[in-house]
């Protein structure tokens, strides 16, 4: 009779399985190659596929949310090197590859050297966004370096002859592929620099890894970062993406982008000029009615100020005192005059000769002296009587108090 001493479950034994697949290194980053068969693309987003070669095969998972870096439709036959990590589905006891990357095989080699070069030269800083220089909008030479045959220089042509015919375009017949390719780029950039263009477009058409592999060089993209002219980046089609993309100071997706970017359309330009002529002239007229506003303000200042805007300020003043002297004069003379006939019709109620007219006399001794009492006579004194129509002389014969 077998004697049991350990006892385990089929859960325990997946999960001391998982555990083992976990603390191994290796497993935990590696890169298979193979031809990739039983390829699903689940409507979760996920893709399924079996990795297969002449002596086996393993199955094989993408989350969705690794895809991004998957730059192609992944398809049956295709031979492909696939980096991830291998894991065990519990629920299971399967093992599967969890793919994080994928690759075509023979760009895997190449794939891995272009992430290393991309993360010593984002950790140098040279991707950083303050370095990157503005396109100007206004352009009269535009440099290109690319093949002096091909599309991309054709489209490029094409393209910005449309936009602006008055652009000056330089082309510099670089290599774009092959060992002496990456020298011959640098050059070109030097030799367009030293031109004096006002913006460079450094590119060349479509292709796979290897033939675009010139503008994944460390020297191109030290070029592009030192160049005093701003770079627009033009390699391949808009899935493809090299060093110079993140270096340059602007990345187009095609040639015929970059040119679009590079050269502003003419008719733009000229709506512009038409903006801005607009602008000027309504700025003019608000400029020239402020002057005119200005110009009668000191007009009038001037009159108020000038000497003989003063004169006649100063006459007009002394007209209007002399005036107001005279209005003032004659409301006195009326009231002096009032006051006099007022001190006249007085006098006459006091006037002797008033009294003497009514039938009264006026008496007084030799002196003129008016007599008002008997005592102030004596007896045989001679006076003088006043009448209305004249005088009498007389001599006092006597008195006789009342």
């Amino acid at each position: 009779m077998i004697k049991i001493k350990n006892i385990y479950t089929v859960g325990q034994l997946n999960s001391y399985i998982k555990n083992m697949f976990t603390q191994d290194y290796l497993l935990q980053a590696l890169f298979v190659k193979g031809e990739v068969s039983n390829c699903k693309y689940h409507s979760s987003g996920h893709i399924y596929f079996t990795l297969k070669d002449p002596k086996g095969c393993v199955n094989c998972v993408m989350f969705a949310g690794n895809r991004l870096g998957l730059s192609f439709r992944l398809a049956e036959g295709q031979q492909v090197i696939v980096g991830g990590t291998v894991d065990v589905y519990e629920r299971d006891g399967k093992y599967q590859l969890y793919a994080k990357q994928i690759v075509l095989d023979g760009a895997g080699l190449l794939y891995e050297k272009y992430e290393q070069l991309k993360r010593e030269l984002e950790e140098q800083g040279m991707f950083a966004q303050e370095y990157k220089q503005p396109i100007p909008r206004y352009i009269r030479t535009l440099g290109v370096v690319t093949a002096e045959t091909g599309a991309a220089v054709r489209d490029i042509i094409q393209i910005a002859s449309r936009r602006n015919p008055y652009v000056q375009i330089i082309l510099y017949p670089a290599v774009v592929q092959g060992e002496s390719a990456a020298e011959s780029i640098v050059r070109g950039i030097r030799a367009l620099e030293r031109q004096g263009v006002d913006v460079m477009i450094v590119g060349r058409g479509g292709g796979s890894i290897e033939d675009l592999w010139a503008f994944n060089e460390r020297v191109v993209a030290q070029a592009v970062f030192d160049c005093s002219v701003p770079i627009i980046s033009a390699v391949g089609h808009e899935t493809d993406t090299t060093i110079i993309d993140y270096v340059s100071d602007l990345r187009a997706p095609t040639p015929s982008a970059a040119a679009e970017l590079a050269v502003t359309d003419i008719r733009e330009i000229l709506g512009d000029i038409l903006n801005y002529r607009d602008r000027m002239n309504k700025l003019m007229q608000r400029q020239l009615q402020n002057q005119r506003e200005m110009l009668r303000h000191y007009e009038m200042q001037l009159k108020y100020l000038s000497p003989a805007g003063r004169i006649r300020e100063k006459k007009t003043y002394s007209l209007q005192l002399e005036q107001r002297l005279q209005e003032r004069m004659e409301s006195v003379l009326n009231q002096k005059r009032h006051a006099l006939a007022l001190y006249i019709e007085k006098l006459k109620g006091l006037s002797p000769l008033e009294k003497l007219n009514s039938g009264f006399s006026y008496l007084e001794n030799a002196q003129g002296k008016n007599i008002r009492s008997v005592t102030q006579v004596s007896v045989g004194e001679r006076m003088t009587v006043r009448v209305k129509d004249g005088t009498i002389q007389t001599e006092v014969t006597g008195t006789e108090l009342l």
